[in-house]
């Protein structure tokens, strides 16, 4: 959400020229892509961590904008809430080691960023949503300074004309019995609490659709091994509920265009595609401009003239539909290039539980996407919807559909299928067999010990509760052991219960 737009009111004129100049972006995307215009192959990725501020008292620090100063480093940035921020990691290869220097240098990044930030009264915290955040925290105050967000809540709540509804009913897990939030906001901060990290793949124009088609098909498994979001305002929910908090938190429709089938703004998709194209288009077709700034470039005339166009309005356009594997178009040192964005993954809770999911996804997506024949051809695409809910609400208990498996639970086929496959993808990609066994052991162990981060948040919240204390001391104490244990770095399988 963190481009920045300059103006601070839209007439009808300026959403009828931003439409159109939309329009021509995606014409001028399809001549790209008729001749070839984009890089070649260079299987660069890169991430952003969403990370959370707390105070001494485990409190949300409603402060970011004191502790970016303080950090003093271009690579963070502001994101929705004064509690949040984000760091982006500049995009690597996964060849040799390079992962696990990467992995020492986001260690090495937030240790530094949490150092200073103590300077200003808070500390970084990695975590899908922050368990201690109270409905106090959603008031509109506390966005983040910046004409973007003040717009999009504004632009938001006049296409939907009444407050957002949050209504979210969980099972029981763990010992903690089934819950249910439901709560009214006049502000899209709910969408604040959750935090993730999204990965970047580049890829080539011809190989978009098969790595976007691959990132859909995992996206049920990633959110159920990763799952690390289990506690909303007090209550314990899904075992990742940012998931539908999300969804509900920035959805435009009214009960009346929903129930006519108007598609909302965080979105699955509904099919398979042919290319890259396909979805740029579904985003003009379907979703109107929340930000319509529009720029003086004409993206045909640019092409035309044989320059690299910047699609700007496409661009800002797309930044403001969230799907939850979302196409990219950007432009580095005058070349155009396409990315697969895979939004699924809550933050935390440790570098190396964040670098393992990452492998893991990257290998299975690299696998899946040269394999000979498609995952996508055998399964149909509402099954693959259906399955990203079921692991997002269930976690490892869910179970998924898979084809020639049937159901399975998603530890089973992780072990059973998909780590042989990212293993094989990853070193596709030249990998070593160090760093292959280093993160793919760590996704292997998660799952063989049933402990993700919301597995161990609901374990250990409910024996404090068993042992006397009331949810909210309960959520603090466990707060306080998660913070402790993200700092000794070991992964979440491996931590112990009070």
């Amino acid at each position: 959400m963190g481009q920045q737009v300059g103006r601070h009111t839209f007439t009808g004129t300026d959403r009828q020229r931003h439409r159109e100049k939309v329009r021509r972006c995606v014409d001028a995307l399809s001549l790209m892509v008729h001749h070839d215009q984009f890089a070649a192959d260079d299987p660069r990725v890169g991430l952003e961590i969403e990370v959370n501020l707390v105070n001494d008292d485990l409190e949300p620090a409603m402060s970011n904008a004191l502790v970016l100063e303080k950090i003093n480093d271009p690579d963070f940035t502001t994101e929705v809430g004064q509690q949040n921020l984000e760091i982006n990691v500049p995009p690597h290869r996964l060849a040799g080691d390079e992962s696990v220097a990467l992995e020492e240098r986001v260690r090495r990044s937030l240790r530094q960023a949490n150092a200073n930030a103590q300077d200003a009264g808070a500390r970084l915290t990695m975590i899908g949503v922050l368990p201690t955040l109270d409905s106090a925290h959603l008031d509109v105050r506390w966005l983040s300074a910046g004409n973007r967000y003040e717009l999009l809540n504004r632009e938001i709540f006049a296409e939907r004309g009444e407050d957002i509804v949050i209504d979210i009913e969980g099972p029981a897990s763990c010992g903690l019995p089934a819950e249910r939030l439901v709560i009214q906001a006049n502000s899209i901060l709910p969408a604040s609490a959750c935090t993730s990290v999204q990965l970047h793949r580049q890829v080539t124009q011809d190989g978009f659709a098969a790595y976007y088609n691959a990132a859909q098909c995992l996206a049920a498994v990633q959110v159920a091994v990763g799952a690390n979001s289990p506690f909303v305002l007090g209550k314990a929910l899904w075992d990742e509920t940012r998931i539908p908090l999300f969804y509900q938190a920035t959805d435009t429709r009214t009960d009346e265009f929903r129930n006519q089938g108007v598609r909302p703004r965080v979105w699955f998709g509904e099919r398979w595609i042919t290319s890259v194209v396909d979805v740029f288009e579904e985003n003009v077709r379907y979703f109107p401009s929340l930000l319509p700034e529009s720029s003086d470039e004409d993206p045909l005339a640019e092409l035309a003239a044989g320059r690299v166009p910047k699609l700007s309005e496409l661009r800002l356009h797309n930044g403001t539909i969230w799907r939850w594997n979302r196409p990219v178009y950007d432009v580095a040192n005058g070349v155009p290039h396409l990315r697969v964005e895979n939004r699924v993954l809550p933050a935390g809770p440790t570098v190396l539980d964040v670098i393992s999911n990452a492998a893991f996804f990257y290998g299975a997506q690299q696998a899946l996407a040269t394999a000979d024949r498609p995952l996508w051809e055998r399964m149909s695409f509402r099954v693959a919807e259906e399955n990203l809910d079921a692991g997002a609400r269930g976690g490892l208990d869910a179970k998924l559909y898979w084809p020639e498996i049937g159901w399975v639970s998603p530890g089973e086929l992780t072990v059973r299928k998909l780590l042989p496959l990212a293993d094989a993808g990853l070193r596709d990609l030249g990998m070593s067999s160090y760093a292959r066994d280093r993160y793919l052991g760590v996704i292997e162990q998660r799952c063989l010990s049933g402990q993700t981060g919301a597995v161990w948040q609901r374990r250990t919240v409910a024996a404090l509760q068993e042992a006397g204390a009331d949810r909210p001391a309960a959520l603090r104490g466990m707060l306080r052991r998660y913070l402790d244990n993200a700092l000794a770095g070991d992964p979440v399988h491996s931590w112990a219960l009070p």
